[in-house]
């Protein structure tokens, strides 16, 4: 894996799990495009892992929620579009509150970003991808994307969006020798709870780290599965979708993300 030729472009690269994709990618050899909207922190960052690893490190400071943003990012790369074997699609934020509460600029952001982003990004590496009969693509759900989320209502559906998505693709591409994976964590520490105001939360107590996330889905797209569940405490939840009533499952997510 260790040669010059290996590029990943990761998005939400400053902290958390994008932070930890981007340290052991460089540690198994990989360059680096990475995309956040903190130019400092990612310049900072890229100075690290350069001096540590040696591998090269492009940044790209972007807000990838607004509008034709994956474009225009796509359109600064230009040729080194072609360069990206590996794609991780995890930048994405969640609100927590009832539907009607929440800011709606918030949420359209929020629907930008989760999928709307993530799909033209995916849209714009894949002819390159196809050409070279090769490719991986890790898009960041959740355990929330398997069920009804009161009080994360939209937050949850743009996951259930990714899963899907990327498990259709994983069908779709699958002739063309490229991988597509779906990872659903639970609660992991990051500061995406800070941000969603949930950190207090009873269902966000146990957390994963994102050092295990990460190597999960390195091992997950490299197997070629079409997704993911991280945590010991979440791998109950695909099989209780399936058994219990939706209803249900909403009911019991609504308990657990009480405002």
């Amino acid at each position: 894996m260790s040669t010059k030729q290996h590029y990943a472009l990761v998005t939400g690269a400053s902290s958390g799990i994008g932070l930890e994709f981007a340290w052991q990618l460089a540690r198994g050899g990989y360059n680096l495009i990475l995309v956040a909207r903190n130019e400092a922190a990612l310049n900072e960052l890229a100075a690290q892992i350069h001096s540590e690893t040696g591998v090269n490190v492009e940044v790209y400071a972007r807000d990838l929620a607004k509008a034709n943003a994956a474009q225009a990012l796509a359109t600064d790369l230009g040729a080194g579009l072609r360069r990206v074997e590996l794609l991780v699609n995890n930048a994405g934020f969640g609100l927590h509150g009832r539907f009607h509460e929440l800011p709606m600029e918030g949420i359209a952001q929020m629907m930008q970003l989760n999928m709307n982003t993530l799909t033209e990004l995916t849209y714009l590496c894949l002819p390159h991808m196809m050409q070279a009969m090769r490719g991986e693509i890790i898009n960041i759900a959740s355990v929330a994307s398997f069920q009804p989320c009161p009080n994360f209502a939209v937050y949850a559906a743009s996951k259930a969006y990714v899963l899907s998505f990327s498990e259709a693709l994983n069908i779709e591409l699958a002739d063309a020798g490229i991988k597509v994976t779906a990872v659903c964590p639970g609660s992991t520490d990051t500061n995406f709870h800070n941000i969603a105001g949930t950190s207090h939360l009873r269902a966000v107590q146990l957390m994963d780290s994102p050092k295990k996330v990460v190597q999960l889905s390195l091992k997950a797209v490299r197997a070629g599965r079409a997704s993911i569940v991280t945590g010991l405490s979440n791998k109950a939840i695909p099989l209780a979708s399936r058994l219990l009533p939706r209803y249900l499952m909403g009911k019991t997510a609504q308990l657990l993300f009480k405002k």
